[in-house]
């Protein structure tokens, strides 16, 4: 892949644009409260901003384009799913979980289930963020490495940088504010490439014969039950995700808050749609490309280079977006959680640098991760994160929202505790007919029943 002067200037010209108004929304950020919650004052679009700017990563866009290249629409479950999970917290869970002014996931579950919950909770989410991280670290270094011919320890360091740029100093206000800014150049540009790939795909006589059988063009094109289970680990893993719930958190008020998950919906479904035409067009047209770079070969190649440039730079947003975002919600769980009373880290300065040196930690991990693992499929490696993370987490959670303490203590860290192990062992070693996910909640909610009935309540 070659790209021009002009693909260069503008992807960073692009970059540098988006950074720079995240940098300049930093300035107001003094504290921890600041830096996790944005002081709780965001409004209806920076909420989804900073939702659609987390979820619209190498996932959403390299990762669907090549899924789609190589197994068809079922691609856009991805993003679908991520939608139709935002439409859910909107309706349900938004205004309760704004209502309770808290900061992280794991203070609910402690509210309702004790400390040891809250630990429990913190290191269970954070291994499924941190999943999520690398399958969205692993297209920003091949990118970067194909792009500007760079190793791959460079690229991921300049990857760290740009991410270091993006969330370090301004936390939940540069997400906000870069996320807008970001899916304003992403959603334009895919749009543009989209309509081009998906016009060229009827009309031309190879088509047909580059996709044989029924199954390219449906979403149900691995069978009914593959596409259940990936739209279920969607819904479950984004309701447990902290960094979406911190945007819920960080909104001014309950209704704003719901708002926002909605208007996150109405960002995020589409996108994935051009993605897909472009996975499909480069399948039937240059089946020879390496699958990871589908979507940047088609920008450098068969756009014109000012909406080529800015294509990739809004795809190297999107990724560098994503990963401060979820780093931002790992960081505010580790420093918030389990640092800060393990070390009595109360001064606010304090807990504001701990939480900035944990989220460049988790970055930095991320990187060199994925740097490990090269080659694996983005979008397979983000189910198995959402599976993972909510296999234990969303029926404790999901009761303490609805239900508050209605189940005993015990019982419930039983649940969460019994329910990820089992998860993790048929996701990584033990195979199952059905999704690790789908076993992860029935073992949650066995442990939890008897809870319910020794409850004194």
């Amino acid at each position: 892949m070659e790209l021009s002067a002009a693909h260069i200037g503008f992807m960073l010209a692009t970059v540098a644009l988006v950074l720079g108004g995240g940098i300049y929304a930093a300035r107001s950020v003094k504290s921890a409260e600041g830096y996790s919650l944005g002081g709780r004052a965001a409004g209806a679009p920076m909420v989804a901003g900073t939702i659609a700017g987390t979820v619209i990563g190498g996932s959403a866009t390299v990762g669907t384009a090549q899924m789609a290249f190589s197994v068809g629409l079922s691609a856009w479950w991805f993003t679908l799913g991520s939608g139709i999970a935002f439409i859910i917290m909107g309706l349900f869970y938004a205004q309760r979980l704004r209502t309770s002014g808290l900061t992280t996931i794991p203070e609910l579950l402690v509210k309702n289930y004790g400390a040891r919950a809250g630990v429990v909770t913190s290191v269970v989410a954070s291994m499924g963020i941190f999943c999520s991280a690398v399958a969205t670290t692993l297209p920003g270094v091949g990118i970067l490495s194909a792009v500007l011919n760079l190793s791959p320890w460079t690229a991921g360091g300049l990857l760290l940088l740009l991410v270091a740029l993006y969330v370090y100093f301004g936390g939940m206000k540069s997400a906000g504010v870069g996320g807008i800014l970001k899916m304003g150049v992403l959603g334009a540009s895919l749009a543009a490439a989209g309509f081009v790939a998906y016009s060229a795909l009827p009309s031309d006589p190879d088509f047909a014969a580059a996709f044989p059988g029924d199954g390219w063009l449906s979403l149900f094109g691995g069978g009914v039950g593959n596409g259940l289970a990936h739209l279920a680990s969607m819904i479950v893993g984004i309701l447990c995700t902290q960094t979406y719930v911190q945007a819920i958190f960080s909104a001014a008020n309950p209704k704003t808050a719901a708002l926002g998950a909605f208007l996150a919906a109405l960002i995020v479904i589409p996108v994935g749609l051009p993605c897909v035409a472009v996975g499909l067009y480069m399948r039937a047209f240059e089946s020879d490309v390496s699958p990871l770079l589908v979507l940047p070969t088609y920008l450098a190649e068969h756009l014109p280079p000012w909406i080529g440039g800015v294509a990739l730079g809004g795809v190297m947003l999107s990724i560098v977006g994503s990963l401060g975002g979820l780093a931002l919600g790992v960081g505010t769980m580790i420093a918030n959680d389990i640092l800060a009373p393990a070390f009595s880290v109360e001064d606010g300065r304090k807990k504001l640098l701990l939480t900035r040196l944990v989220v460049l930690a988790v970055v930095v991990a991320a990187c060199a991760t994925a740097i490990a693992n090269m080659g694996r499929q983005v979008l397979i490696l983000t189910y198995l994160s959402m599976a993972l993370r909510g296999g234990g987490i969303f029926l404790p959670l999901t009761l303490a929202v609805f239900c508050p303490k209605c189940v005993t203590p015990r019982w419930a860290l039983l649940s969460m505790i019994v329910s990820t192990a089992v998860a993790v062992l048929f996701s990584t070693v033990l195979t199952a007919p059905v999704n690790p996910l789908f076993i992860g909640l029935a073992v949650s909610a066995l442990f939890l029943v008897p809870g319910f009935h020794t409850n004194p309540r």
